[in-house]
């Protein structure tokens, strides 16, 4: 994005050559699958962006996806639940306009690049490379709307770093299963309850969607009324429940009250709740769009829950 009220105005090779020190870099493939501010992304559009990525990396070679920030986390998320490869497929993108003052989209592309060729990084996945960190793509999450650190891992942390274009890795991710998507077209809901909500609102997503993603409160705590919701729902669609916290977890045993853990994990919402709603979001439209019925679905997505 470029200009005194910024729009998308840099295709690929624009990106490329704005970044003199890439000229160094052999063998480098260039392409602009789209020109679009992200909020403006279809579901379809991204995982043809996501196949097209997966599709190159799969050839051997590591993958760099330029994106905008609004919705970079479900694209990663999206090419993490397709991609099972070798080569690593980093995505960047700038939280900053090209020619904003502190633009930091030249350095972030740079990292990016340095780790879709860093042998180290090679059965890591996918990821996020900004402001010179390196996060897995299934627990990154936007953490700042406009400065330059603009992603983070509250969960779990970076996996390494980027240091004058030599990438230093020192933790490898959980990686999701690899579903097989034939295509995103179901319709999925986030329902994140407040204080005092009634149920009503589960209620309405669970007549009109496919499936839901629901944000339980601390520890996966929910209050009666929504938790009669729950059951009335998983007996018509998926629910993945996750937590509203950003460093989220959910406990087994601890508490009693109606409406504690141990009630909602005797419903029958498969728990996620080391997923961020956005990204649980994701997982079941693909799990959706693989035509998993409810069994594969908590096995697929399994490896997300402490139970």
């Amino acid at each position: 994005m470029e200009g005194e009220r910024a729009v998308p105005s840099l295709d690929a090779q624009g990106l490329v050559e704005a970044v003199p020190a890439l000229a160094d870099v052999s063998d480098l493939e260039i392409e602009t699958v789209l020109g679009a501010p992200s909020a403006h992304l279809s579901l379809a559009q991204a995982l043809e962006v996501a196949r097209r990525a997966a599709a190159a990396a799969s050839g051997g070679a590591g993958v760099v996806v330029t994106t905008g920030t609004d919705t970079l986390e479900e694209v990663a998320a999206l090419c993490a639940l397709i991609y099972d490869g070798e080569a690593p497929i980093a995505i960047t993108g700038a939280n900053r306009p090209a020619t904003g003052p502190g633009a930091d989209g030249p350095a972030n592309l740079l990292d990016a690049v340095a780790v879709a060729g860093a042998p180290a990084a090679r059965g890591i996945g996918v990821v996020v490379v900004f402001a010179g960190e390196i996060y897995a793509a299934m627990t990154a999450r936007k953490i700042d709307s406009t400065g330059p650190t603009a992603f983070g891992s509250p969960l779990t942390g970076s996996l390494g770093r980027v240091v004058e274009g030599r990438a230093w890795v020192h933790a490898r991710p959980l990686r999701p299963s690899k579903l097989d998507v034939a295509e995103i077209a179901h319709r999925v809901d986030i329902v994140s309850p407040g204080l005092g909500d009634d149920g009503s609102l589960l209620r309405h997503a669970a007549v009109g969607a496919d499936g839901v993603v629901l944000v339980a409160f601390g520890a996966g705590h929910l209050s009666p009324p929504l938790l009669a919701e729950l059951r009335a729902a998983t007996a018509r669609l998926p629910v993945l429940l996750t937590c509203r916290p950003d460093r989220s977890s959910m406990l087994v045993e601890t508490y009693g009250f109606e409406g504690s853990e141990s009630d909602v994990r005797a419903t029958e919402a498969i728990c996620v709740p080391f997923l961020a709603p956005s990204v649980a979001r994701i997982a079941l439209l693909c799990c959706l769009g693989a035509g998993l019925d409810r069994e594969a679905m908590r096995e697929a997505l399994s490896a997300w829950d402490v139970a």
